[in-house]
């Protein structure tokens, strides 16, 4: 028995009773099945299997270890504490709780044996445990058979209980295999045995490869997790071809070709490619599902135009959805003044359209005779419909939610046809993502960036050197430059020592309207009306203004060419992606650019680490792969798992040769083994299944 042993739960109540603190706890970390509690794996375990004699503790050490208490006693220092000696063999330890009840004088009694596991300390008189665990026993007590798992928990879930309950429902959950024995790699064992394993490892059992998932029993877990994945991934790539789409095909003069001899430059070689690609899929009758990834400045929306153009010669229309007004907005100047002249009616569609305006977009949109209708999640309303929508085209997509993006292909339902969808993102993909969250999107990559752009030199300086920015914020501005300030919040938190931006611009406004009077600084962030933050980035957009104090709200679609320096204030808050996106908001005209991140000290080893791939690296690609190893998937996924990660085992960079074996199996058990393909991926992924249609 474990040394906090408690009762077992109770496995069947009435359906009126009242759930206890215990099960509601467990509820709420999502153990509701049997399943849910076989897949809840310890963090770490405990050896209650031996016991070292005191003599042979070392300090620092966590050991067990037996004797009989030899004083017991309450002692009032800066604080009450009970101090109790034991002895075993004549070797002393002294236990300390500087927390304790009665009935820990009680179960510590003079001349009671005990057993006792905790971190071995050197005290002021000799060697100590601090709130060690503890029990009384006899002589004859047995020790425990198996390492004692410690699993994750909450306030009120004690692991005594939450050990019965895992050991329980082990017993109970339907475990028996489902795939065939020469679909799983190599020697690993049933998922059954491999569970039991997990649970309740043998003392002889290699800890180390326990606590790093390198036992077979995790390979087996992390292959059958993959696996299922890989299946899900697969099974909606083969529904969503068996789905209609309109084939859209531009005409030969048509409106795509207009378009190309109308724009001031030419198409990078990039850009040519992934518009073959995208040409291509939109010219069958299955819908396209394709990823367009490109880095910042890459030129993706003009590849976005050139698609639309495609669509509307084919005489349907196209949608183009943006996460915040101002990028939909800076989406919208670009295509009206490219589409336009080329007789192309174009909506606009926010939350901030409203009354009469709002009305005459949907109505136009209704009719068809808007051919292309631009917004942001405004454009997924269900008072908004399209007579013919041909394609849909989602920028920034990691943005969106699951719901949000199946909305918008939905706009075709009553047509028996889906909408092609392109998806847009200055977040590469790193391939190992691709390879399985990815894995049923098409991806087109824009690998080079227009001519003329200048590289961005990036400066990582302590906040101490704030003085010196602004005076280079001086110089810029004396040379007709424009300047970005991004603060991290817009107003004062008590949990963040954060600079304010109302605060940061009323600074800047003082000490540049000293070194040069009539400058003008502007503030903009997300609690601003629409029409305010319209004004404002018209001025800087313009030139007007020389200074932009802002929140991250100017993360993406941003383009003023004359902005020459960022700085980026508290650098060591945002993420790396983050950085790398607001980074890209300079250098986009003819002139050497600057990026600074300022910090706040002490850095942490995640700090340190963003901040040094953003001194060392502008590629985008290296950007993302750095991102993985340090935030995991999260970032690129935005939510299209709904914020369930579909991956709780298996490690994208660690058990790259677990995924290839799962994608090599994926289709042959599809394919020959239908029910087993079925059943494998309900038992991991249930309802998650849906997620990924979008």
């Amino acid at each position: 028995m474990p040394l906090d042993a408690a009762p077992a739960p109770t496995t069947a109540k009435p359906k009126s009773a009242p759930k206890s603190g215990p099960q509601k706890a467990m509820e709420k970390l999502g153990l509701r099945r049997d399943i849910d509690l076989a897949l809840h794996l310890p963090l770490r375990y405990e050896d209650e299997t031996r016991v070292t004699p005191i003599a042979q503790a070392r300090d620092g050490d966590t050991v067990q270890c037996e004797g009989v208490v030899v004083d017991c006693r309450v002692e009032l220092r800066a604080r009450r504490q009970l101090v109790v000696r034991m002895a075993d063999d004549g070797a002393e330890l002294v236990l300390r709780f500087l927390n304790f009840y009665p009935s820990h004088q009680k179960s510590l009694a003079q001349g009671q044996r005990v057993r006792v596991r905790g971190e071995i300390r050197h005290g002021f008189f000799g060697r100590e445990m601090v709130h060690p665990a503890f029990k009384a026993v006899t002589e004859d007590t047995p020790l425990a058979s198996a390492l004692t798992p410690v699993y994750p928990a909450s306030a009120g879930l004690p692991q005594a209980y939450l050990r019965k309950a895992v050991g329980a429902a082990l017993a109970r959950a339907p475990l028996a295999e489902v795939l065939p024995a020469d679909c799983v790699p190599g020697r690993l064992p049933s998922l059954r045995e491999a569970l039991q394993v997990l649970h309740h490892p043998p003392p002889q059992a290699a800890l180390a490869a326990l606590e790093d998932h390198s036992h077979p029993a995790w390979q087996r877990l992390k292959f059958e997790e993959l696996l299922a994945q890989q299946i899900s991934q697969l099974q909606a790539q083969r529904e969503r071809a068996q789905l209609q789409a309109p084939a859209l095909r531009g005409q030969r003069g048509g409106l795509h070709e207009q378009l190309l001899l109308a724009l001031p430059f030419a198409l990078t070689g990039a850009q040519q490619r992934v518009c073959e690609e995208i040409a291509q899929d939109l010219a069958r009758p299955q819908p396209m599902h394709r990823l367009l990834q490109g880095d910042v400045g890459s030129g993706k929306t003009v590849v976005a135009a050139l698609a639309a153009t495609v669509a509307i010669d084919a005489g349907w229309q196209c949608a183009l959805m943006a996460p915040t007004e101002i990028l939909a907005e800076q989406h919208f100047r670009k295509l009206v003044g490219w589409l336009e002249p080329l007789g192309i009616q174009v909506a606009w569609l926010t939350g901030s359209v409203k009354g009469k305006a709002r009305q005459k977009m949907l109505d136009a949109a209704a009719s068809g005779a808007a051919q292309l209708v631009i917004g942001t999640h405004a454009v997924i309303e269900d008072k908004v419909q399209f007579a013919r929508l041909g394609l849909a085209i989602i920028d920034e997509q990691h943005r969106f939610g699951v719901a949000q993006r199946l909305a918008l292909r939905k706009k075709l339902a009553s047509q028996a046809l889906e909408p092609h969808l392109l998806m847009m993102s200055a977040t590469p993909i790193p391939r190992t993502l691709a390879m399985t969250y990815f894995a049923d999107l098409d991806v087109s990559t824009i690998n080079e960036l227009p001519p003329g752009r200048t590289p961005i030199v990036t400066k990582v300086f302590a906040d101490s050197k704030r003085l010196e920015v602004i005076a280079r914020i001086g110089d810029e501005v004396a040379q007709g430059r424009q300047v970005y300030w991004v603060c991290p919040l817009i107003e004062e938190s008590e949990s963040l020592d954060l600079a304010n931006a109302t605060e940061t611009h009323a600074e800047l406004s003082a000490a540049l309207q000293a070194l040069h009077p009539g400058v003008m600084v502007g503030l903009l962030h997300s609690r601003m009306p629409p029409t305010e933050k319209a004004a404002v980035m018209s001025l800087f957009s313009q030139g007007q203004m020389q200074v932009l104090v802002s929140t991250t709200v100017i993360e993406v679609g941003v383009d003023v060419p004359n902005a020459s320096l960022m700085v980026i204030e508290h650098a060591e808050r945002f993420g790396l992606s983050q950085l790398h996106q607001l980074r890209g908001r300079v250098g986009r005209g003819a002139v050497a650019s600057v990026c600074v991140l300022l910090y706040t000290g002490p850095l942490s080893l995640t700090g340190k680490s963003r901040l040094k791939a953003m001194a060392e690296t502008h590629d985008g690609f290296e950007i993302a792969r750095r991102d993985l190893e340090i935030r995991g998937p999260g970032e690129f996924m935005g939510a299209r798992q709904s914020g369930a990660e579909l991956l709780r085992f298996a490690d994208l960079q660690e058990d790259a040769p677990l995924l290839k074996a799962a994608r090599q199996q994926a289709p042959r058990l599809l394919d020959q083994h239908p029910e087993a393909a079925r059943q494998h991926v309900m038992r991991w992924l249930g309802s998650k299944v849906e997620f990924l249609k979008a």
